[in-house]
């Protein structure tokens, strides 16, 4: 067996996502399934240096999955020339200055995003790691998940003839802490530390709307702090300074309107914590993060308006599931290999440091629009 071992420096992994979703689902669930394959007899295989602050938490960490490479000195895993990979899944305010350095020490980038708490920084380190040609690339997960998967499928099939119209609803309830237990960190809610739903979920929406629907012309935001004190994880009481809802119009460049709504501060009644309704002149679909469901034109009820009586037709039993005609893998697994094999084969990757300015861009112009009350443009983004 012919292995080629890539050394990735993943800084900032003792947080959730980077431990769940990065290590065990991706890093990890890639080494136990024997690397990644290129060919009979020849895989790429990880191996990953755990980094971060809390030397404690990082010993405890590879201890409990069996690794044995971990360290509190970033400079020195940049050193070593066997670490060709720097991940960052940090706080979004630290991860700037860590990617730069990354960058002076050769190192192809990969990070979460946001890849910047402002645009100005995201362009700057997307044209610092194309100014000394790195390959680099930013997490845009939600692409990859089954029911965005078969919800492209339709897209590219024609099922939707003319599409007209997206409506997204995200988010659940976020406890405040006085009576339940959080469960999202407290800084979330604190602007001063990056925090805020509109950061946040706007870099998704900007990379899930380019790939499926088109480009963003101009958008409208009204975003909101309907919490305004919340516990810590100390115990202690704070006041939250970050949006926790955001209500978005985005118009499209082809003429499609998208409407997301976005909140911590909404119970969930619907088929999954995310749901996009696509509407078309042939027919619509929902799709969840798994699931999709469709509804063609030539089964689609005609119902009256008439308040005085129950109406007769269920909505719901109307719609068909699309079926799962294939295994469908974890969605930062599926685009971590493929990180891998573009850093190794220069396979093509296409979500590289200047999808993740995009997205940064989308919230940074949300926030505007929220502060001046008015519809903004959206210009066009290129790299020095």
């Amino acid at each position: 067996m012919k292995e080629h071992k890539i050394g990735i420096i993943m800084n900032g992994v003792t947080g959730r996502m980077g431990t769940n979703q990065h290590l065990v689902r991706s890093i990890l669930a890639i080494r136990q399934q024997g690397g990644v394959q290129i060919k009979p007899g020849e895989v790429i295989m990880p191996d990953p240096i755990l980094v971060g602050r809390n030397e404690s938490k990082l010993a405890k960490l590879a201890a409990d999955h069996g690794l044995t490479r971990y360290s509190t000195d970033l400079d020195a895993c940049l050193a070593d020339s066997y670490n060709q990979i720097y991940f960052d899944s940090q706080l979004t305010n630290l991860r700037v200055e860590a990617v730069r350095r990354a960058i002076a020490a050769q190192k192809a980038i990969y990070c979460e995003k946001p890849t910047a708490t402002t645009l100005a920084d995201a362009l700057a380190i997307a044209s610092e790691a194309k100014a000394a040609g790195l390959k680099n690339g930013v997490v845009q997960d939600k692409l990859f998940l089954p029911g965005l998967l078969k919800l492209k499928y339709l897209i590219d099939t024609g099922f939707f003839g003319k599409i007209l119209s997206v409506r997204g609803e995200f988010g659940y309830w976020v406890f405040d802490g006085y009576h339940q237990p959080t469960q999202r960190p407290s800084w979330n809610y604190r602007k001063e530390d990056g925090g805020g739903i509109i950061i946040d979920m706007f870099c998704h929406w900007r990379y899930v709307i380019d790939n499926l629907f088109g480009p963003v012309k101009a958008l409208s935001t009204l975003g909101a702090i309907h919490i305004d004190k919340r516990i810590d994880e100390n115990g202690n009481p704070y006041t939250c300074t970050a949006d926790d809802a955001a209500y978005a119009t985005f118009e499209l460049a082809n003429g499609i309107i998208c409407h997301f709504n976005s909140s911590w501060s909404v119970r969930v009644r619907r088929d999954d914590l995310l749901t996009l309704q696509v509407d078309g002149t042939e027919g619509s679909a929902v799709a969840g993060l798994r699931d999709c469901l469709v509804q063609h034109d030539s089964f689609t009820p005609k119902p009256v308006w008439n308040p005085d009586v129950d109406n007769p037709i269920d909505f719901y039993e109307t719609w068909q599931r699309v079926p799962t005609n294939q295994v469908y893998d974890n969605a930062f697994k599926v685009q971590w290999e493929m990180f891998l094999k573009h850093v190794v084969l220069d396979t093509p990757f296409h979500w590289g440091l200047l999808e993740g300015a995009k997205g940064v861009q989308l919230a940074e112009l949300g926030l505007e629009s929220w502060q001046k009350r008015c519809w903004v443009e959206v210009p066009e983004l290129i790299l020095s």
